[in-house]
């Protein structure tokens, strides 16, 4: 079982991305996933997630800014960043906690994907 992180790239201030993170493999269901960032010199902090009752919480940071969503079907989550700001430059990363097809817990963490905003 892996996670893939991908949509980050250089964007403008103002501007949008569209974070993708795709879990992959023998997988019976997903309890949780969440977006964090870390920046260089910075702690990881998190940024949006689903807790496994189903409901969302955002860092106050991108409160009405950002937006998270997910595909059950598909495996995947979704982070819709607009209004994007320089103090939003971090590497974007992944974390779901799921049941395999042995229904066994497993707690994963993607790659990152780097976000940066600049002029």
């Amino acid at each position: 079982v892996q996670l893939q992180a991908s949509g980050g790239g250089l964007v403008q201030p103002g501007g949008s991305l569209r974070l993708s993170c795709v879990a992959s493999g023998s997988i019976f269901k997903i309890n949780g996933m969440a977006w964090y960032r870390q920046a260089p010199g910075k702690r990881r902090e998190l940024v949006a997630g689903f807790t496994s009752g189903g409901s969302t919480r955002y860092a106050d940071s991108v409160k009405g800014r950002f937006t998270i969503s997910r595909d059950n079907a598909k495996n995947t989550m979704y982070l819709q960043m607009n209004s994007l700001k320089p103090e939003d430059t971090a590497v974007h990363l992944c974390n779901a906690e799921l049941l395999n097809s042995d229904y066994e817990t497993v707690v994963l963490q993607g790659q990152g994907t780097l976000v940066t905003v600049s002029s």
